[in-house]
């Protein structure tokens, strides 16, 4: 065996039992080894061919790893190896959704809910693989579904797969009332308080004055990495796409290594305010080099690397300050559609905030405040694209996106919903398909249910 705090070698890691091996890969995650890791699930892999409980948490693991094609292949082996389990059916469903085979995940989704006609999540992300019609829908199993629920977790799930699908068909006033009811049965299962989201964000703008940002190098020409960020449901895969289909860029997708670095880089610190405080001092060629070697692991070559997560414009002075090659591009969309898109969605992790309306109008708020004040610190840093008129103008504001970035425009750029790349966000099956403008001033069919936003919206002078 290896030395203690030695990496191990190929054989060693194959002589463990797997449940350790998958335990070291996880931790090696954690302190930043995610190549270490991967080339670990490979080996493991191997000696697990014939185990579907080893390879369904191997997939797991390289999933988190951005490792989508591997990760479908140890599902696909443990669903053949396990026939009809749910939990296996279920992962592969899911991975499927990520890497584009939605016809696929619909089949297995289907299969799923024959066999556990209970399964919350398979109803609602079924019910995001495409638009349902009047006479394709799953409207009835739904209400039937929604009185078995027992739990307020399984009831919101099956709330916002009988909204997604009432508002597919037209039935608005119905939508709306499946979704209060699914956001009020996930608000109430959540401890959140948005002041405190808030207050962090105006710590940010303390912390990064403008008087600080004076130290902010001038942006740099050639390689380096695209930041891609803004509200979650702004528009930023849809840029992303558009940008990872140019051939001197591909895409991570939505990872943390940004936020992972900025921590291992400000070492122990009492609570969040403490890190705000620690990222202003951060030695600027120590966080880059932490951050390029975290990107590097994934395994992906281009000249320039999309960091597609969309609250990285917390970390916006960080990245002005420590990385001069970066290139920031903020998405925006109208307020309104922005929230009620973000109220619509149910998020597996993340966003506590979109799930009552005073805080989604609160937490907005905040958001709009921090990027007016990026935009008064960094002067001519961001690349500001609006949704609106990306969709009205395709080409126009994708040579616009392109030239912005520094580089020179491709026609393929045009057909981003041809990209296989693997796309694991909220809008995995809307990416497929070529723009629409059906979601503009979608908000104004629930504009009497959505009036509170508006209101905060108002007061929080976002509108």
């Amino acid at each position: 065996m290896a030395a203690p705090g030695s990496p191990l070698s190929r054989s060693d890691r194959l002589a463990l039992p797997g449940e350790a091996v998958l335990t070291g890969a996880r931790a090696m995650i954690g302190s930043g080894r995610r190549a270490e890791a991967i080339r670990t699930l490979n080996d493991l892999e191997a000696g697990a061919w014939n185990d579907p409980v080893v390879l369904q948490q191997i997939a797991e693991i390289q999933l988190a790893s951005g490792q989508f094609d591997p990760a479908v292949r140890c599902y696909r082996r443990a669903a053949a190896l396990a026939g009809q389990d749910p939990g296996v059916l279920y992962n592969l469903a899911s991975a499927l959704v990520a890497t584009g085979e939605l016809v696929e995940a619909e089949v297995l989704f289907d299969q799923l809910l024959r066999l556990d006609p209970n399964d919350p999540d398979a109803y609602y992300n079924r019910s995001t693989l495409r638009r349902w019609s009047k006479d394709d829908n799953h409207l009835e199993d739904l209400q039937a579904a929604a009185a078995r629920a027992r739990r307020p977790g399984a009831e919101a799930a099956i709330c916002y797969a009988a909204a997604k699908e009432r508002e597919d068909i037209g039935d608005y006033e119905s939508a709306w009332t499946w979704l209060e009811r699914g956001a009020n049965r996930r608000r109430a299962a959540l401890s959140y308080d948005v002041a405190r989201d808030v207050e962090t964000m105006a710590l940010i703008q303390a912390a990064f004055s403008a008087e600080q940002m004076k130290a902010a190098p001038a942006a740099e020409a050639g390689a380096g990495p695209i930041f891609v960020l803004g509200l979650p449901r702004s528009g930023t895969t849809l840029v992303d796409r558009i940008l990872c289909a140019h051939s001197q860029v591909r895409s991570l997708g939505e990872i943390n290594d940004l936020a992972l670095s900025i921590v291992r880089a400000a070492g122990p610190v009492s609570d969040r305010d403490d890190l705000v405080r620690a990222a202003v001092a951060l030695d600027p060629g120590a966080l880059r080099a932490a951050y390029d070697s975290a990107a590097a692991d994934y395994g992906v070559q281009a000249p320039h690397l999309i960091d597609k997560t969309p609250a990285n414009y917390l970390y916006i002075g960080v990245i002005a300050l420590c990385m001069p090659a970066a290139r920031i591009v903020h998405v925006r969309r109208n307020p309104m559609d922005n929230g009620y898109a973000l109220f619509k969605t149910l998020f597996r992790t993340g966003c506590p905030y979109s799930y009552a309306l005073d805080d989604l109008g609160a937490y907005m708020g905040g958001y709009h405040r921090l990027m007016e004040h990026w935009r008064a610190v960094l002067p001519g840093r961001l690349i500001e694209i609006d949704y609106e008129a990306l969709v009205e103008d395709q080409e126009g504001q994708s040579r616009r996106l392109v030239d912005a970035v520094g580089l020179s425009w491709e026609d393929g750029c045009l057909d981003f919903h041809n990209n296989p790349a693997p796309a694991a966000t909220a809008s995995a099956a809307q990416v497929r398909q070529p723009i629409y403008k059906d979601s503009v001033g979608l908000w104004r069919r629930y504009a009497e249910g959505l009036a509170p936003l508006q209101a905060g919206l108002r007061a929080e002078g976002v509108l």
